[in-house]
């Protein structure tokens, strides 16, 4: 009789742990498995699967909620999930003196019709020079700039 209520315990012990479900681990492997982004994190505490890390959009966040919510876990939150914050625009510096050295150089060439914007990278020039004369306008400038490339907006008239 002893027996027969030992093997009953040890039955009803089984029974019940499998009852239970899959553990914290085991959902948390299974729902980092399913979000499958690495700039996520995700932890499961008592069934509640947590979301940390940075996306694009909300769109993606919104996809990785979905796909954490595997069979097992109670409820997803998504509070440490950002949306990555957009990088400001790189403007380009303006270099007066370069601007001045470049428009001198050209001048003293004799182009006259060709402005120079120093926003851009590299320096743009724009406007018109005389036909045939385009490879002048070019070495004036990129000697002026210190040999460095610009950027041809030039026409030939």
């Amino acid at each position: 009789m002893k027996k027969f209520l030992l093997v009953l315990c040890v039955a009803a012990t089984l029974a019940f742990s499998a009852c239970k479900g899959a553990s914290d681990a085991d959902l948390q492997k299974l729902a980092g498995e399913k979000v499958a982004n690495p700039a996520v994190t995700v932890v499961v505490k008592d069934g509640i699967a947590t979301l940390t890390g940075e996306l694009a959009d909300q769109a993606a966040i919104d996809k990785a909620k979905a796909a954490a919510k595997v069979e097992g876990v109670k409820d997803v939150v998504v509070t440490g999930l950002k949306v990555k914050p957009t990088p400001a625009p790189i403007v380009a510096a303006t270099d007066p003196n370069l601007k001045g050295n470049i428009e001198k150089a050209l001048v003293a060439k004799g182009f006259k019709d060709v402005t120079v914007d120093v926003t851009t990278t590299p320096a743009t020039l724009r406007g018109t020079a005389p036909k045939g004369k385009l490879p002048e306008v070019m070495q004036a400038a990129q000697g002026a700039n210190g040999g460095k490339p610009v950027k041809n907006e030039v026409t030939e008239k």
